[in-house]
């Protein structure tokens, strides 16, 4: 099984207390809860692609977190994974480190990158039936104003129509932009389909008329 999240900042005591507005006592807490719920759901030989941002400390302490995270991780680079640059880090713990990759999960794509995409490979793609065969996850912009603008460009381009320059008929555009925040999913990963769940949930609460997520 595959799963993905992003944006835990493990040890990041500034975000919990006013960004995100975590609502742990201390960082101790934040990381042994995100570990528990990790834990919970990934098993040793599942798959957790991270989209960037997993830790705010230096090499050995983000190594201490990533011994005890089950799964074969994959890391998409954020903008805060400074530790990446310590010669003590363990890159090994990771099959791969990338700034931006696409993968097939069943038998569709999966544009990956920290920040969000808007016009992403493949956004067109659909299958015989119509469904969407490209989805873009992303982090960075966590639960702000930013993901309300970005929330509003898909619900903008999924409604609007374009002529198929190939069957000349009109059609709309998929546009799958999932964000992968872990406090969306109360710092457990999901799968593809359980993000897609999740994103659809939440982006039809904002079209009822919220300004914040």
């Amino acid at each position: 099984m595959r799963y993905y999240i992003a944006d835990c900042h493990f040890f990041h005591r500034g975000l919990n207390e006013k960004m995100d507005k975590r609502g742990f006592a201390d960082t101790d807490e934040m990381n042994e809860y995100m570990i528990r719920k990790w834990n919970q759901k990934v098993r040793p030989k599942d798959e957790v692609v991270i989209l960037g941002d997993l830790s705010m400390e230096k090499g050995e302490r983000t190594n201490e977190i990533l011994r005890r995270l089950h799964g074969r991780l994959y890391l998409i680079e954020g903008n805060h994974d400074y530790y990446l640059k310590d010669s003590d880090f363990e890159r090994e713990r990771f099959v791969w480190i990338r700034p931006y990759a696409e993968m097939k999960d069943n038998r569709r794509t999966v544009v990956l990158c920290h920040y969000p995409v808007f016009c992403y490979h493949g956004q067109y793609r659909k299958d015989q039936e119509g469904n969407a065969r490209t989805y873009m996850m992303y982090g960075h912009v966590h639960d702000s104003f930013d993901e309300v603008l970005v929330s509003r460009f898909v619900r903008e381009t999924q409604a609007a129509r374009r002529v198929n320059m190939y069957t000349k008929e009109e059609e709309s555009i998929p546009c799958n932009m999932l964000n992968c925040f872990c406090m969306y999913s109360d710092y457990e990963p999901l799968s593809l389909d359980e993000w897609i769940e999740n994103n659809q949930k939440r982006r039809e609460k904002l079209a009822c008329g919220a300004e914040t997520p």
